[in-house]
């Protein structure tokens, strides 16, 4: 993982061995990617009873229940985002070739995990404080704060794959999964682990968050047209739509990877990371830092700005943040690479966001094809780059970006290439 001026890349490759997603398209990653190809939109309505006074009443809702793929004793001891962390990993390491759980034939000290969420168990802490309320300090449950703690996620995905290495849970707001996914790199590149299980988790739909980013005008409030509301780069843009869900990849050394003749999606070539020093909700308009983060991760990766044929940008749909993100891929990159933005689909996973849209951009690769940006109907005159607009796109791709950016002003660029 890299920041600021870099020096040349690693002699260690880092392999992509297993994916693992659940989304609002999909409860895995076959079904997730063959919604993002087609277009789909997993934003619907929101007819809870909590919702009927709020000023958004649309939401991305996962597509498949986490408690239909975990055992009903276990899934009540689970918060929330740490149900669709775990649905995750155990896809991620079964398709790794790891099966369910501790592998014995796997040095446990060699297995690392690094898994964040971006606001942690949101639904058992606000859950637990009407307990409280209501029925008094007897009867809120003992499991409060194991299920409330942020790094409660990356612990039960730890346990599940028998990692004892490390377990790092970062907190970077939207650019979690994908600063999550520069640290695996960065464990494996500095010898301190050969597997590292990444990604990120968020499940936070609730009535107290949706308000508050209301109150904030962030999200979008074209409630008669939840399909249609998140257009990143449309002239029409009005917010980001929440949602849940998450992405973990397996990163394995390739050394390691090779000598078990493991199925290999792509290589994680390099990761930036950098800081805007600007402000705690608004990027930088000028996008400098999520250039630096580019520049950055292209050093650690040993390509330069020609090799990189696609960006999965960041874009939530949200006025200032696209038009940033397209001034830094510009000043970084330039005007050849073409671009989607898949929250178009997904919505706004906030934790989960980059490790998904990762996960995307190494399938893209693999196969070939860019995913749309769906509701992109009159592009802001800013978008002077090319984006693949409500259709996907066919092109041969060496190399890719993953963009992610946070509350806070970070800053996340991974570059991956085919294996």
């Amino acid at each position: 993982m890299t920041a600021g001026p870099t020096p040349a890349r690693s002699g260690i490759d880092v392999f992509v061995t297993g994916l693992g997603a659940t989304t609002p398209l999909g409860g895995d990653v076959a079904s997730t990617w063959a919604g993002l190809l087609a277009g789909r939109s997993g934003v619907i309505r929101n007819e809870e009873e909590w919702a009927k006074d709020l000023p958004v009443r649309i939401y991305a809702r996962l597509a498949e229940e986490p408690t239909e793929k975990i055992e009903r004793v276990k899934a009540r001891r689970l918060d929330r985002s740490e149900q669709v962390a775990l649905v995750a990993a155990r896809e991620a390491w079964a398709d790794a070739g790891f099966g369910d759980g501790p592998n014995p034939d796997i040095d446990g000290e060699r297995v690392a995990v690094v898994v964040g969420s971006g606001i942690g168990g949101a639904l058992t802490l606000l859950g637990q404080w009407d307990i409280l309320r209501e029925s008094g300090a007897r009867k809120v449950s003992p499991l409060t704060v194991p299920m409330l703690m942020p790094n409660g996620p990356a612990a039960h995905v730890g346990l599940h794959v028998g990692a004892k290495a490390a377990v790092h849970a970062p907190v970077s707001a939207c650019a979690t999964g994908a600063e999550a996914i520069a640290r695996g790199l960065e464990l494996i590149r500095n010898g301190t682990a050969d597997i590292v299980v990444a990604g990120g988790a968020e499940a936070c739909i609730h009535p107290l968050p949706i308000a508050g980013f209301s109150a904030m005008r962030a999200m979008s409030t074209r409630n008669d047209e939840p399909e249609r509301a998140s257009r990143p780069f449309d002239k029409g843009r009005d917010g980001f739509v929440l949602g849940e869900g998450a992405g973990i990849v397996v990163l394995e050394r390739a050394e390691h990877a090779r000598a078990r003749n493991a199925k290999v999606y792509g290589v994680l070539a390099g990761a930036g990371v950098t800081a805007d020093g600007y402000d705690i909700v608004q990027p930088d308009p000028s996008g400098a830092g999520q250039a630096r983060a580019i520049r950055a991760a292209l050093a650690s990766a040993g390509l330069s700005a020609s090799d990189i044929g696609h960006v999965n940008t960041h874009a939530t749909s949200t006025p200032v943040g696209d038009t940033a993100e397209i001034a830094a891929i510009r000043d970084a990159l330039g005007s050849h690479p073409i671009l989607t933005a898949t929250k178009s689909m997904t919505g706004h996973l906030l934790g989960a966001a980059g490790a998904v849209e990762g996960i995307a951009t190494i399938l893209a690769i693999r196969d070939g094809v860019i995913p749309p940006t769906t509701n992109l109907d009159d592009p802001d005159d800013a978008v002077d780059l090319d984006v693949a607009a409500n259709t996907a796109r066919q092109v041969n791709l060496s190399a890719a970006v993953n963009d992610s950016f946070g509350f806070g002003g970070h800053n996340v660029a991974l570059v991956f290439r085919r294996a």
